[in-house]
């Protein structure tokens, strides 16, 4: 006679080694904040790199495709395909650099603009949610310690963190 055999299933824990290290635990909730903006923003069309551009374009200046990857850290061949999205949804346009015609200068249009207010809201709702855990205080308090690392090993954070004091 055959005896079926059932077993709960149980969570696997991380070692200790592994969650006393900030480094992993950083990199763990990365991991997991880049998966869960990646799904909500599957039903904009677009994508949470394609709000960062929008958001910088937002600061008021024409970009080159080279500022815009180099600002915000963006491989320069994956910026085209990105822009490429971006234009053929109608929310942003290149043009040739009048100053230097083998750089394409890029601006927001109107529909960018509508489109970067829906992603703000989508964002903030976003990061709602994942800090819920925490208090108000304690947000603040995380931001501030992350602002801080992010500027002594991301350059092109270090002015935001020196405004955020």
């Amino acid at each position: 006679m055959n005896q079926i055999v059932t077993t709960t299933p149980t969570t696997q824990r991380l070692p200790e080694e592994l969650v006393s290290s900030a480094m992993f635990l950083l990199k763990r909730l990365g991991m997991a904040a880049k998966s869960t903006s990646i799904d909500a923003y599957e039903g904009t069309g677009l994508q949470p790199y394609h709000y960062g551009i929008l958001a910088l374009l937002d600061e008021g200046t024409t970009e080159t495709q080279g500022a815009i990857a180099e600002a915000l850290g963006y491989d320069k061949g994956q910026l085209v395909g990105m822009l490429d999205d971006l234009e053929e949804a109608g929310l942003v346009e290149r043009t040739r650099d009048p100053v230097d015609r083998r750089r394409h200068v890029v601006q927001m249009t109107p529909q960018g603009r509508a489109a970067l207010g829906r992603l703000r809201r989508l964002s903030a709702k976003l990061e709602a949610e994942f800090m819920a855990p925490l208090s108000d205080a304690e947000r603040a308090q995380l931001h501030g310690l992350l602002l801080r690392l992010a500027a002594h090993h991301v350059p092109t954070c270090a002015g935001a963190a020196d405004g955020a004091r």
